[in-house]
């Protein structure tokens, strides 16, 4: 056979068929079917929330879309037991929140089924809920008038005030409670004795009430000034309350001292220095520049022998105003002062002085003035140091505190009290010590000063 024939293929004998490879062919339509079906997964598998769980243990680089089917459906089989493992770990969450839900409601439940004394701690600590005009006097209370509708006066957003009330008032809340229980609109009752027993308690400020204060029966004009600073007030200028132990000011000369009578005594009062426990008034104002002492405190405390309103009397003849606080304990004598034309404050020993920081030019001390912690759980230095701090922040660079007569243990003078001072802050211009008539009884008199810087 030649050649042409081989090429032509004409011969008889054509040469053997050559094996072919073997090749697999994958349509169009198949592979997008494919990718379908692996998209879909793909998507239901991370919108379970197995998603983070189910690519930590599939690995793409197993796929292999042309190796052939067999590799293929091992991919998918893989995928199907990793989705389902992950429905499985989401069952067991959708579990546990259900267990977290039932425990949160059973202890809501727990909660609401206490009683009233359980509830001390959700209620702000009150022993019961406050009702009536307790309930309505410690608030909240919208800013004005207009802040129902969102806004207040000046157009800024409404907010709650709730009334300052002292914290020990939760302690004593039915007192607290007769305290609050009048008719709204009408007198006030006459209750100095349970408000002073308040105060005591620590429930100071007390609220605010809607009821009028009671003015006395036949009541007369003041004298004017400057007579009416040393002369006797009548006795229907003040309110006598049903609790005081005088019922005039006759009985209040006689048991506490409180007597503008002896005109010659009360003027006489820090008029003269004699340079130990006494000192005047002109030495102590001598020790700043003339007129810049114009203002101060006298916390009188309310000795026995001392007159309320006689230390401000005194220094407004030198031209200074002071603000006298005397608590009107067992007599009314805020209204003594008051009735002198004098200004009077209802301060305790564990209250915040009601003055802005840096404003007093001077601050006197009488005996029981700054306290003297009985009856508190708190020791009797430490009610003291609270008190001279606040004596300190009161009183503006350069300004005086006067420490009169003020009594104090022997055995604490040197280990206590004159190392307060100085912590406090205060610089020493003048300490006088002097021997009481009591056993280990000492009376330290001072002036000290706020440093200027």
């Amino acid at each position: 056979m030649e050649a042409a024939d081989l090429l032509d293929g004409n011969g008889k004998n054509k040469p053997p068929p050559q094996p072919r490879r073997r090749r697999w062919y994958c349509s169009t339509t198949a592979v997008t079917l494919l990718m379908f079906l692996l998209t879909n997964t793909v998507s239901i598998v991370v919108s379970s929330g197995a998603g983070p769980s189910l690519l930590r243990r599939y690995k793409p680089s197993t796929i292999r879309l042309w190796d052939g089917s067999a590799a293929l459906l091992a991919d998918l089989n893989a995928t199907q037991a990793d989705l389902a493992a992950s429905r499985a770990e989401l069952a067991g969450l959708y579990a546990r929140v259900g267990t977290a839900n039932e425990l949160l409601r059973t202890l809501l439940d727990s909660m609401a089924a206490r009683d009233a004394a359980d509830i001390v701690a959700i209620a702000g600590g009150w022993k019961r809920e406050p009702s009536g005009e307790l309930k309505l006097a410690v608030g909240p209370h919208n800013t004005s008038m207009t802040a129902g509708h969102g806004r207040n006066a000046t157009g800024e957003a409404a907010t709650a005030v709730f009334p300052a009330l002292g914290h020990g008032c939760v302690r004593v809340q039915d007192d607290l409670e007769r305290y609050m229980n009048y008719t709204p609109g009408g007198e006030c009752p006459s209750d100095e004795a349970l408000a002073h027993r308040l105060m005591r308690s620590g429930c100071e400020p007390l609220t605010r009430r809607r009821c009028r204060a009671p003015s006395p029966k036949g009541y007369r004009q003041p004298s004017p000034l400057p007579t009416s600073l040393w002369v006797t007030p009548p006795d229907t200028s003040v309110l006598w309350d049903a609790y005081y132990p005088c019922k005039n000011y006759s009985c209040l000369a006689s048991s506490r001292g409180v007597d503008l009578r002896r005109v010659g005594r009360e003027k006489a009062r820090w008029a003269r220095d004699d340079g130990a426990l006494s000192y005047s008034i002109a030495t102590v104002l001598a020790t700043r520049p003339n007129g810049t002492v114009r203002v101060g405190l006298d916390l009188a405390g309310g000795g026995s022998s001392y007159s309320p309103g006689t230390f401000a009397a005194r220094m407004l003849d030198h031209g200074v105003t002071v603000v006298t606080a005397a608590v009107s304990a067992a007599a009314p004598l805020n209204s003594f002062v008051a009735s002198r034309g004098l200004i009077s404050v209802h301060v305790t020993a564990a209250h915040r002085l009601p003055f802005f920081d840096r404003t007093l030019d001077i601050v006197h001390a009488a005996a029981g003035g700054l306290g003297d912690g009985g009856g508190s759980r708190v020791p009797a230095d430490v009610m003291l140091e609270f008190a001279l701090f606040d004596v300190y922040r009161v009183l503006r660079p350069g300004g005086l505190f006067w420490l009169d007569h003020f009594p104090c243990p022997g055995a604490q003078l040197n280990a206590t009290v004159a190392p307060m001072l100085g912590r406090v802050g205060f610089k020493k211009l003048r300490w006088n010590t002097g021997r009481g008539k009591e056993k280990d009884q000492w009376y330290v008199s001072a002036l000290l000063e706020k440093p200027m810087a």
